[in-house]
């Protein structure tokens, strides 16, 4: 697949946490736009992409000064108080671009010289294990997140094709464990998954988070309903799992593995 890619200079990179992310004093995303184009993405409904002229998946800004700013605002920030951080909120920073790029890996070299009080990294990319060194020297100021939103390989390649496999994911996690990194898998968005999901998490993770359409996309479902992902749960005959109630059957099935102070649901499972 073709890829729009752009370098640009941005004016700023800590942008403040609101809505679902008011638990964090900011943002930060070290790329606009996402090569991963998950088909049930909200971020495909906000100014950001609808102001872009290649759909959804198909471009990439990359924020060249981004490390130059960081070390700017972030020294600025602590003057003021707390910070902590969420990277990221509408990209994901270990998208394959940053194989070449290492703009995250270069923000993460900001943070540990100059520690925010707690940053959380969320993905669905292996990528994050290139970084363990760095992850390591946040000590307990960081949080890995990893999104397995299915344990299913086929729900995988309908809902989300351009994303790492599921099984690389779960090695990921596994990595980051050993080496001591705090580490959570997010189910979120639920997908259609087995009744073994919380099997194959059992032994490798003891954070869970649990996450829906209805509840994370920032407007009640409305922005994901207005992707027209309604309509590809019915293609596939999936209607069941398209409801506000969906998440409880996932939740359930991982109260019967996890103990229920492993599992959070939600905004919950990712503030600081």
């Amino acid at each position: 697949m073709k890829q729009n890619v752009s370098y640009k200079d941005s004016k700023t990179i800590l942008n403040k946490g609101t809505g679902f992310l008011s638990g964090y004093t900011h943002s930060l995303n070290p790329y606009t736009g996402c090569s991963f184009g998950c088909s049930y993405c909200y971020v495909r409904q906000m100014p950001i992409s609808l102001f872009h002229h290649e759909k959804w998946g198909d471009w990439v800004d990359i924020k060249k000064n981004a490390a130059s700013l960081l070390a700017k605002e972030l020294h600025k920030a602590k003057t003021k108080g707390k910070v902590t951080i969420f990277m990221s909120s509408s990209t994901d920073p270990y998208q394959p671009i940053e194989y070449r790029e290492k703009i995250t890996r270069s923000l993460l070299e900001v943070m540990v010289e100059d520690s925010p009080d707690f940053l959380l990294v969320q993905t669905r990319s292996p990528l994050v294990c290139r970084d363990i060194d760095l992850l390591q020297r946040l000590h307990n100021h960081v949080r890995v997140s990893m999104t397995i939103e299915t344990d299913l390989e086929t729900i995988r390649k309908q809902f989300t094709p351009q994303a790492p496999p599921i099984q690389a994911r779960l090695q990921a996690v596994e990595k980051l464990v050993a080496a001591g990194i705090s580490t959570q898998v997010a189910i979120a968005p639920v997908l259609p998954s087995s009744e073994c999901f919380p099997y194959k998490l059992q032994h490798i993770v003891n954070r869970i988070c649990i996450d829906d359409y209805f509840m994370g996309d920032g407007n009640a479902g409305k922005r994901t309903e207005k992707i027209g992902i309604k309509e590809k749960y019915s293609e596939l005959g999936l209607e069941e799992w398209y409801t506000p109630q969906a998440y409880q059957k996932v939740y359930t099935r991982f109260l019967e593995v996890f103990p229920k102070n492993q599992i959070y649901i939600s905004q919950s499972g990712f503030e600081p």
